[in-house]
């Protein structure tokens, strides 16, 4: 498949399956990319890893794409096309919703003592602060489940539909560290700036949540680490660093399936060998490392722990459907 179709298929995908009921105006794009032989030519001097429409399309709009019809983005895209091109080159999508702590919450409650918490693909570290955030789970056999910080409501209140009966507490994090390849700072104008992009248009209460947490994140002093997670050297180090009598636990919230799978293998046999509980939130098909089948239906991930099965999640948080045993 040469580059022009590869470009043509992505985009074609993500209209059909990706945007509806999300973005309409992504949906818009995308159809588009996937007609247009200029657009794809420009797009298709961007590496594949790079190219995914969500990055691609965010980059535009940090950059000044007005956010109109097709022909207008595109017009814009011929014109500013080199200086997409050198964004993407130091870009990657980075999606860091908070709102997976209110599927992180539950994991970790069945994680015994306190916690040191390690998020691999940390991004600006905005899921390592599920102490820090209020939370508000509608239950439709039940009444809500509210949990906030013992300093009370948070500027960031997490809203999540669950089912079952799921464990809901804070946790006791002592220790916490992050690592990414291209960690991004909550402090930082710009970074800030791309990850408010990364959210799609209409999504305003995603917006509003994600600017909360970054000013929670900046305010707390979250770093992240510049490091790969695929060198076992570097979880080995992590896991040392935990203080005796706390429990080390590895999160890797939807970042297995930007992987390759010979490296996803090597990361979760690194978290094995250093003695970390590993807590992620993955499509079923991102690694053979179930403890027992799992079927969470279409456009759901399986949150676990070790490979155990805890519950079937929105990917990005927004459903909890808490497993029986």
């Amino acid at each position: 498949m040469d580059e022009l179709m590869a470009v043509a298929e992505r985009y074609g995908r993500f209209a059909r399956l990706e945007a509806p009921g999300r973005s309409a105006l992504y949906a818009e794009w995308a159809v588009g990319v996937a007609a247009d032989d200029a657009v794809q030519e420009v797009l298709a001097r961007i590496p594949a890893a790079r190219r995914q429409p969500p990055l691609v399309f965010a980059l535009t709009r940090l950059l000044g794409a007005p956010e109109g019809s097709f022909g207008e983005w595109r017009d814009w895209v011929l014109t500013h096309a080199d200086a997409l091109v050198s964004a993407a080159a130091v870009r990657a999508l980075q999606t860091n919703e908070p709102l997976r702590c209110a599927a992180l919450l539950p994991a970790l409650a069945t994680v015994p003592g306190p916690i040191a918490l390690i998020e691999l693909g940390a991004s600006a570290g905005l899921c390592l602060l599920p102490d820090r955030y209020s939370y508000r789970y509608t239950r439709a056999d039940a009444s809500p489940l509210r949990l906030d910080p013992a300093a009370g409501v948070s500027a960031v209140v997490l809203e999540s539909s669950v089912s079952g009966n799921p464990p809901v507490r804070m946790p006791e994090i002592l220790f916490r560290a992050g690592i990414d390849l291209l960690p991004l700072d909550p402090a930082d104008v710009g970074d800030r700036a791309f990850l408010r992009a990364l959210v799609w248009p209409g999504e305003r209460d995603r917006e509003r949540r994600v600017g909360a947490a970054l000013d929670l994140a900046r305010a707390e002093g979250v770093r992240v680490e510049q490091a790969d997670a695929g060198d076992p050297a570097v979880i080995d180090r992590l896991i040392r660093a935990v203080p005796d009598g706390v429990t080390a636990v590895v999160s890797t919230l939807g970042l297995m399936p930007h992987l390759p799978r010979r490296s996803r293998e090597g990361l979760i046999g690194s978290i094995a060998s250093a003695g970390g509980t590993w807590i992620s939130l993955d499509p079923a098909g991102a690694h053979e490392r179930w403890t027992r089948e799992v079927d969470p239906g279409e456009g759901r991930f399986v949150l676990h722990r070790d490979g155990a099965p805890l519950a079937y999640a929105d990917p990005l948080g927004a459903s909890v459907e808490w497993l029986a045993g």
